[in-house]
């Protein structure tokens, strides 16, 4: 006689409810390190590429200033995008100061030359930000005035000295003018003048961008007062001789004393050094 058995259930492991998130397993009370674990890869914006597409062919040298770019119909298709993700592009390498986007029969995309002046916006966002202060701002300026004029001491040719007197000369003309921002002016340019006289043009974009914020300060103090420094122009031919002797410590001595002066100066208006004046849309230079 057969005898019928009953089927047997297999067991099954039980699922969990979907929504039902898996602990994880503590490798440490195991004894054993955790398994390296890596955030999942995210694709770049395709406009972002083309940025990096066309900066890779400014790094090999295809690409140089004053080279235009393909027409936008044909460098699209040569990406493999949209025109609306390559003006995208094209305008984000406009504001980084790479292309210049001219309209017109003979428009298009040109490489630009390089902006040093580009500089001085990334030192106002930082102030905007927090992320410098005022005080460090002008703390640093001092020291890197002190590098600027060992080097200029060193490499400054008689070219760069007569463009430094020249200077000194518009500066006395606009004291005894009585055109005190024009002055302001002049003092803008010296520093200038001054940093290209280092033969080095990241010194020189370092110096351009903390020396125009603080003239934006003597600006609005010589706007808002009439009261400017005493005697510059003779402090700036003191200051060229021992230039012009390559006198280090002369020169380095006679820019500190002067710096001094004119931080106090500002400093006796309280609103003179204030984050909203270097953040002003008033440009030094700016005529009133």
């Amino acid at each position: 006689m057969s005898t019928k058995s009953s089927p047997r259930t297999s067991a099954r492991p039980r699922l969990g409810s979907p929504n039902r998130r898996e602990r994880a397993p503590d490798y440490r009370a195991a004894g054993s390190p955790a398994p390296l674990q890596f955030r999942p890869i995210h694709t770049r914006r395709a406009f972002e590429e083309i940025c990096e597409r066309i900066r890779e062919q400014l790094a090999l040298g295809v690409l140089k200033p004053g080279d235009k770019l393909p027409a936008e119909r044909d460098l699209a298709h040569q990406l493999g995008v949209s025109r609306n993700v390559l003006r995208e592009a094209l305008r984000s390498l406009e504001m980084a100061g790479v292309l210049r986007l001219q309209k017109g029969v003979k428009g298009g995309a040109f490489i630009q030359e390089g902006d040093t002046s580009r500089m001085n916006d990334v030192m106002r966002d930082m102030l905007s930000l927090g992320t410098i202060s005022v005080r460090e701002l002008s703390e640093a300026r001092v020291h890197v005035l002190d590098l600027v004029v060992r080097l200029a001491c060193a490499n400054a040719r008689a070219a760069d000295l007569d463009a430094l007197e020249a200077n000194v000369e518009r500066t006395d003309l606009a004291t005894h003018e009585g055109r005190l921002l024009d002055r302001v002016e002049c003092s803008r340019e010296f520093y200038k003048l001054l940093a290209t006289a280092t033969g080095n043009k990241v010194i020189a974009m370092i110096m351009d961008s903390v020396t125009e914020i603080h003239m934006r300060f003597v600006y609005a103090k010589v706007a808002s007062s009439g009261v400017a420094m005493a005697r510059l122009a003779e402090k700036r031919r003191q200051f060229l001789a021992a230039l012009r002797e390559r006198n280090v410590s002369s020169a380095t001595r006679l820019m500190r004393t002067h710096l001094e002066s004119v931080q106090r100066m500002l400093e006796q208006d309280p609103g003179a050094m204030s984050l909203h004046v270097a953040l002003a849309e008033v440009q030094p230079g700016a005529r009133r």
